[in-house]
């Protein structure tokens, strides 16, 4: 197999630069979401531009998409109950700060895996943040 030619862009369907953070987060018009703790411009922006009638601060019951922010390893302790509040093939996106060391992406995929999810994608969030998925894993829909 010849080498990958480092030059050589991306076939459409896999560059993303060009999408928006709502569009890499998958948030989707007539979804039910809801922000806990994430304050970030773009992403209210991009948010709203989309979905108009959203959850803000408290708990949503069957959401598809909870973004909620980590800002230490204490906060992931939410996991369990937040998955509780998403419908079953919903997602929670867990924005934390990256390349911190009082709280690490290993710590949040285990908080994850801890609260019975699985972790299947990740987007840098914002220049200081990063955020990763986690779903309900297909065994348990």
């Amino acid at each position: 197999m010849p080498p990958k030619n480092p030059s050589k862009p991306r076939a459409p369907e896999r560059d993303y630069s060009h999408r928006t953070l709502a569009e890499k987060l998958g948030i989707k018009p007539g979804q039910r979401v809801a922000v806990l703790g994430v304050e970030d411009a773009e992403f209210q922006r991009d948010l709203e531009a989309i979905v108009s009638d959203y959850s803000r601060g408290d708990g949503l019951r069957e959401a598809d998409l909870i973004f909620f922010s980590a800002e230490a390893k204490q906060d992931l302790s939410k996991l369990k109950s937040l998955s509780r509040s998403i419908c079953k093939s919903g997602g929670i996106w867990v924005v934390y700060p990256k390349g911190q060391t009082h709280i690490r992406e290993i710590d949040v995929i285990n908080a994850g895996k801890t609260a019975g999810l699985t972790d299947n994608k990740i987007v840098r969030f914002s220049a200081t943040h990063t955020a990763l998925r986690f779903v309900i894993p297909i065994a348990k829909r």
